[in-house]
């Protein structure tokens, strides 16, 4: 095997010109048999093979530097650096990342994860070059969808003032996750298909090749310039003062090889637009880019997923109400940024095409859009992961709640996600947005109390947040159903000496501690917090004067979590029970397989009814 011969970072440049079809054919084979047993992003790596392969070629790592936008394109760029044996455990705990990271190695120059922050990192990572008196290479690579993200163009503006080399290479697959949408899209649409730009570039560049002579070049580039603004219109990049170049086949190592060749050249900021295709070489992916974009493990011959899902997840059932509450109400409207088919929107937005809007990779966009729709009338629902959300804090705050506009938060994946790692952990919601006045935040015990929670909340007045975990839906507890008041919590058992108050997702939890401490003798009380903001004082008063502990339960970091405001209520109310806060530690949670996680930070059943029992002051049995 050729890829065998690549043990570390430059192997590549030992292998023969003639095989690199070859290596390219090896590396689709191994990443396709891995990630159907691991899971993890297989489109975009398989359309980024032969892009990763000339990038590698045109530099010399780590003394170059080669940042990754997002990052999950980034498997290729691993197996390239020496990380093949890293793929038996891509994605599980203290195995490898599925995005770079500079402990990982030397040749991940910035860790990444969100998208549109590549051209930002590389524009720093070229002015510390240019400060130190470097001379090393600096390559920023962007997909299409990410510069949707306006963080991206307020880069390129910057940029444009370069008068030292800075490449950014546009891998232009016309997806993001879902496809692109907008003006952007629209306009490399228009690029990609300009034949008689790229044919008449390409015999121009033929007849005159060999040509010496500065004045020859300068009449060349003045020439081309004058023909890319005939036959592409706008040429939006040229006009910022950015040397464009391409397109170029991004399948094509030899057509990039001259391209990044010329680009180094540049005295200044150039991108170069290359044309991907995402999915390539694996028929499901390429007729399903959407769904192997994070891909769960699957059977290779046919892309089937190895374990159907047969019970709803959370974002089903948000799918579904989302639909009737459309059917009910005119004046409901959903907001999505690039994750028509991740929010569960996307029979939504097939239902009622005219009140769905995909703004694009543009959080912060999305929030102001949906507080001018409120502004205007209607009752907007903002569909967006947790984790993504916080992209969009100054809009939340300035735009929303200090205006007090009746605007719906879904925020999908709060919580712990699992193997995407730091960038993605949902873990901060409770906290960023717990401190905003005005804001108020909900979390369903089960499926249920999350159709309810909906509801309610599009038939609010002010802005709301309902924030629930990745994965399926709960199912228990349905006896459980009383109505959802304002700032009421739920009491599920009421007992004394322990009371469990329990978030969201941890209410599931907090059933089987129960049902262990009930077994060990312990007297036990359950509520379902349902409110994390304003807090239910009402019952915190009546929790501590009945019971010994007072357990809080909560899938968010500590630091102004639900906990802190709980011990905050019950310090001012003077009370003296004893608080046991079970959150997250205040720390980045790495990848790995949830429950997992869980036992590693003492979040899971037996580790809180340990703790419970040590702040009892008795031992485990």
């Amino acid at each position: 095997m050729l890829l065998e011969q690549i043990e570390k970072a430059n192997d590549i440049k030992q292998i023969k010109k003639e095989d690199y079809g070859l290596l390219a054919e090896e590396i689709r084979r191994f990443l396709i048999e891995k990630i159907s047993v691991t899971g993890g992003h297989l489109g975009s790596n398989l359309g980024a093979v032969e892009l990763t392969m000339a990038l590698h070629l045109s530099l010399d790592l780590p003394e170059d530097k080669l940042i990754w936008d997002v990052g999950h394109q980034s498997y290729t760029h691993k197996l390239l650096t020496g990380r093949r044996d890293g793929f038996e455990n891509l994605r599980k705990f203290h195995g490898m990342s599925g995005f770079p990271k500079r402990k990982e190695s030397d040749c991940d120059c910035f860790d990444t994860g969100h998208s549109s922050t590549s051209i930002s990192a590389g524009l720093g990572l070229v002015k510390a070059r240019d400060i130190k008196g470097g001379t090393n290479t600096v390559i920023s690579v962007i997909g299409d969808g990410s510069l949707t993200g306006g963080m991206a163009y307020e880069a390129l503006n910057n940029a444009s003032r370069l008068e030292t080399n800075f490449i950014v290479v546009l891998n232009d697959n016309n997806m993001s996750i879902s496809e692109n949408v907008g003006g952007i899209s629209s306009y490399l649409n228009k690029v990609r298909t300009a034949d008689s730009y790229l044919d008449l570039k390409e015999g121009v560049y033929n007849a005159l090749r060999g040509i010496k002579g500065d004045n020859v070049i300068a009449k060349i580039r003045k020439f081309k310039s004058g023909v890319k603004q005939l036959v592409i219109p706008g040429m939006f990049f040229e006009d910022m003062g950015i040397t464009y170049l391409g397109p170029v086949n991004g399948h094509d190592i030899g057509a990039m090889l001259r391209v990044f060749k010329d680009a180094r050249k540049v005295k200044g900021a150039v991108l170069v637009h290359v044309i991907t295709e995402k999915g390539k070489g694996y028929a499901p992916a390429e007729r399903h880019p959407a769904r192997f974009h994070g891909a769960e493990p699957f059977e290779i011959e046919t892309g089937l997923p190895k374990v159907p899902r047969t019970t709803p997840n959370y974002t089903d059932i948000f799918s579904t109400v989302m639909c009737k509450l459309g059917q009910r109400e005119e004046k409901v409207v959903a907001i999505t940024a690039a994750m028509p088919d991740g929010t569960g929107l996307k029979r939504f937005r097939n239902m009622y095409p005219g009140r769905f809007f995909d703004v694009g990779i543009a959080e912060e966009h999305a929030v102001t859009f949906a507080a001018g729709l409120a502004a205007g009338g209607l009752k907007p629902v903002v569909a967006i992961y947790s984790s993504f959300l916080q992209r969009a804090y100054d809009q939340i705050l300035h735009d929303v709640c200090i205006q007090n506009l009746p605007v719906v938060f879904a925020i999908d994946r709060a919580g712990l996600v699992g193997s995407d790692g730091e960038t993605h952990q949902g873990i901060f919601d409770l906290s960023y947005l717990s401190c905003i006045p005005g804001m108020h935040i909900m979390a369903p015990k089960n499926k249920w109390e999350l159709s309810d929670m909906l509801k309610f909340a599009v038939s609010f007045d002010g802005p709301i947040a309902i924030r629930y975990p990745r994965g399926e839906a709960y199912a228990g507890l349905k006896e459980f159903r009383a109505p959802i008041e304002f700032g009421k919590s739920e009491w599920i058992y009421k007992e004394k000496e322990i009371v469990l108050v329990a978030v969201g997702s941890m209410v599931k939890t907090a059933e089987k501690v129960r049902e262990r401490l009930k077994g060990s003798g312990h007297a036990c009380s359950l509520v379902n917090a349902r409110f994390v903001k304003p807090v239910d004082e009402e019952m915190l008063k009546d929790a501590a004067t009945g019971h010994k502990l007072l357990v809080t339960m909560e899938e968010n970091v500590a630091s102004g979590g639900f906990g802190e405001s709980v011990k905050r209520c019950l310090e001012a109310m003077g009370s003296r029970i004893k608080i046991l806060q079970v959150t997250i530690p205040d720390a980045y949670v790495e990848h790995g397989n949830v429950e997992l996680l869980k036992r590693e930070i003492q979040m899971d059943e037996e580790s809180i009814y340990s703790r419970i029992l040590g702040a009892l002051g008795k031992k485990l049995r």
